[in-house]
């Protein structure tokens, strides 16, 4: 179960910002004894991964918080993130322990389709919501959900390392803001669509 914990966290935060946890993981893993990569991905904690990753990162933080621009972004993104969520997700020492197992040994490509596929349900999400953030802020609110995203993405990534348990806690809190923020939207068109119907009798 923790092990399905971990990759569907590291997932869901590839969904939200495709750099944040392949450097978490990267980083942790050159640096501590946390992760452990898989002899095929190594070249994760290399230098030259970990600073490509970075300019990827600084990349995607400005462009993420620009209205409109965000849209664009997010449509590049559709291939990049769930990519990103495939890696992230096979490259954990809780996923090098799923391949101890029977069953995954001789199906490897179950981490990699979980993983795309986690990360493409929230990469969908987040784009179809952006939008409807910006239309109701006049795009004010662009750099402040982009900057919560951010930080979601890094709290996120960190738990499915070191508290993959509450990897269920988190995304919960997730689909719950995101059901919050679609029902105002559908309450104010409802508000709207009130004032503009004609009055009896004008």
């Amino acid at each position: 179960m923790l092990v399905a914990l971990t990759g569907v966290g590291l997932s869901a935060a590839a969904g939200l910002n495709a750099s944040i946890p392949f450097l978490v993981v990267a980083l942790l893993a050159r640096f501590t004894d946390l992760v452990v990569l898989p002899a095929g991905l190594t070249w994760m904690e290399s230098g030259w991964a970990i600073g490509v990753g970075a300019v990827l990162l600084l990349t995607d933080v400005v462009l993420d918080k620009v209205p409109v621009v965000d849209t664009v972004n997010d449509a590049v993104q559709t291939v990049i993130r769930p990519a990103s969520g495939a890696v992230v997700f096979a490259a954990t020492s809780a996923a090098q322990d799923l391949e101890g197992s029977a069953w995954v040994r001789d199906n490897p490509w179950v981490p990699v389709v979980a993983g795309v596929l986690v990360a493409l349900v929230v990469h969908a999400t987040k784009a179809t919501v952006r939008p409807v953030v910006n239309a109701t802020t006049g795009g004010l609110g662009a750099p402040v959900v982009s900057t919560v995203e951010d930080g979601a993405a890094i709290g996120l990534s960190l738990v499915a390392v070191l508290l993959p348990v509450l990897v269920l806690v988190a995304l919960a809190a997730g689909v719950a803001l995101v059901v919050v923020l679609l029902r105002r939207r559908r309450a104010r068109r409802r508000g709207g669509a009130a004032q503009d119907e004609p009055v009896a009798g004008s």
